[in-house]
């Protein structure tokens, strides 16, 4: 039976075609006011997540 995908997940995280594994960057919630409007725009991109990490992931998505 074919396993179903883990929607939360699924909402949070983004598979390349290539096969990266992206995520949302930290700190981006609160206390933005102090960070520079330099360091904010760079916060908006999607970061590459480790290997290890990204295994795990795809593995609940069902991407195998």
């Amino acid at each position: 039976m074919k396993e179903k995908t883990r929607k939360s997940l699924s909402k949070r995280f983004k598979v390349t075609k290539n096969g990266k594994v992206l995520r949302r960057a930290v700190g981006q919630d609160h206390l933005l006011a102090k960070q520079s409007s330099n360091k904010r725009r760079k916060l908006r991109k999607m970061v590459k997540m480790s290997e290890t990490e990204a295994k795990k992931i795809k593995k609940l998505l069902g991407n195998n």
